[in-house]
């Protein structure tokens, strides 16, 4: 009865040894679970604060991009519009050139017309010889021989 004992002792000494070592791989297999899900956990939340960083630069640089885009859009347009002021005043100056012109020209045929009017006429010295030429119409005794 005693080697019975013993190895009764022995088997519940081994059951409940066994029952620890299965309990310690219970709970060493939970904390490994519970790390790694930690641990995934962690990754992903790096994970989306490294994408919301990305996009939030992204962002920025396209806010900077249509900052700079609408910049530029406002100077062509502000030399486009002083480019037409520009030929605007050029077609003024063109147009104001060209009417100093016509009043001087009308003036000066307003002149030339009141001067031709009193200007006293040459007399007629004579048939074919108006103001003392020749008009081209040659006579036996008008023609003078070299």
């Amino acid at each position: 009865m005693n080697i019975q004992l013993e190895k009764m002792k022995q088997k519940e000494e081994y059951e409940r040894r066994k029952k620890m070592a299965e309990e310690k791989h219970k709970e060493w297999v939970q904390k490994k679970r519970e790390e790694e899900r930690r641990e995934r956990e962690r990754k992903l939340s790096q994970e989306m604060a490294e994408k919301a960083t990305r996009e939030l630069e992204r962002m920025q640089i396209q806010e900077k991009a249509e900052a700079k885009y609408k910049e530029w859009l406002e100077k062509k347009r502000a030399e486009e519009a002083e480019k037409k002021n520009k030929e605007k005043e050029k077609e003024k100056a063109r147009a104001a050139e060209l009417q100093k012109k016509k009043a001087r020209a009308e003036q000066i045929f307003e002149e030339w017309l009141q001067n031709a009017r009193n200007k006293p006429r040459p007399a007629f010295s004579g048939y074919a010889f108006p103001y003392g030429n020749s008009a081209g119409v040659y006579f036996c005794h008008t023609y003078v021989g070299t």
